[in-house]
């Protein structure tokens, strides 16, 4: 596909064609004992609680251009959060609205309501009860409609949430009409969603694609290149442990992320 912008449709009425952009980020650990699993969940509960993730989103609705008409948000008991958005398009016309392939902005569960578009946020942390692997994921939706992309928020949530593994789908749906009455299927041109990360994203992840562009859909998975095994002790560090315990941890840790990357379990040996 060629990159650039397309020619600027004159549409008949409204913009009926909807962008959706969902990916699954996850944070994975290793917790050796039963405290100190329960003080890791405790920690991601907090640091993602219902307000820190209302922040996050409406920081987003910044980003894309877009107003919160409504928030709806609650954190669970024992663990998890929500944050759902209702938000409209800003009566703006200007570049921040563009939908050019490239990349969005850097930073420096809740639910907000759009006019006919919203983003939700939902998290699952969750632990291991035996070999001590614990996770964190997000799962995070941003359905627009009209002029708005959410490809423009990728950046900045990726840094936000600092992932080990990023797993997105992005999809636009439905048709608008020109005002000689033919029918447009997508608005703007896109080969692939790693056009819309930012240089340093691209360097720290090894990243595979999948994608039907005649049903434009969009499928590309992320996994951290680095490895640095006290990146992932969480209440120890590598220079406690014993030659045999490292590679024992750092072998589950390993595992568990090709596991959740390649999405299946594998054979006994292999990572």
């Amino acid at each position: 596909m060629v990159k650039g912008t397309m020619k600027k449709l004159k549409l008949h009425g409204f913009n009926n064609l909807t962008k959706s952009l969902s990916f699954n980020i996850y944070d994975i650990c290793y917790a050796k004992t039963k405290r100190q699993r329960k003080e890791y969940i405790e920690y991601i509960d907090e640091a993602y609680n219902a307000e820190r993730l209302t922040q996050i989103l409406t920081e987003v609705s910044s980003i894309i251009g877009a107003n919160i008409l409504n928030i709806a948000h609650q954190d669970y008991d024992p663990q998890g959060a929500s944050v759902t958005m209702l938000i409209s398009e800003e009566p703006i016309m200007s570049e921040e609205l563009s939908n050019t392939e490239g990349p969005g902005p850097l930073p420096d569960s809740v639910v907000a309501h759009l006019d006919k578009s919203h983003i939700t946020v939902h998290t699952y942390p969750e632990s291991h009860p035996d070999n001590g692997i614990s996770s964190f994921r997000a799962d995070i939706d941003v359905s627009t409609c009209g002029r708005i992309s959410p490809l423009r928020a990728l950046n900045y949530l990726i840094h936000t949430f600092e992932s080990d593994i990023v797993i997105m789908d992005y999809r636009v749906r439905g048709f608008t009409r020109d005002v000689s009455g033919k029918k447009h299927y997508i608005d703007h041109k896109i080969s692939s969603i790693q056009n819309f990360l930012s240089r340093d994203t691209r360097e720290r992840y090894q990243m595979i694609d999948v994608n039907v562009y005649q049903e434009n859909i969009f499928h590309t998975k992320m996994l951290l290149k680095d490895f640095d095994l006290d990146n992932y002790l969480f209440g120890t560090g590598a220079d406690e442990l014993n030659v045999k315990e490292e590679k024992q941890i750092r072998d589950r840790l390993q595992r568990e992320m090709a596991e959740i990357f390649y999405g299946r379990n594998l054979k006994r040996g292999l990572r």
